[in-house]
């Protein structure tokens, strides 16, 4: 029984210290990643679609308002 414990415990250290990925775990964009969740069927993803539209729109304005002869 010992050994079994002591065993379990050795590999709960090797597991602990492993190493660690940096990598992430979802390559998506995190406008990709806010497109897919307007396009889900979660509560309030239709918010987060007329947000970027919203948002899409200040940005055409601001361009029009930038690119205006002075």
């Amino acid at each position: 029984m010992k050994r079994v414990l002591l065993s379990f415990a050795c590999v709960a250290v090797l597991v602990g210290c492993a190493q660690k990925s940096n990598e992430p775990v979802s390559k998506l964009t995190e406008a990709q990643r806010d497109t897919a969740l307007s396009r889900s069927d979660l509560p309030g993803s239709a918010a987060v679609g007329r947000a970027f539209d919203a948002a899409d729109q200040a940005k055409d304005h601001a361009t029009k308002v930038d690119s205006l002869p002075q």
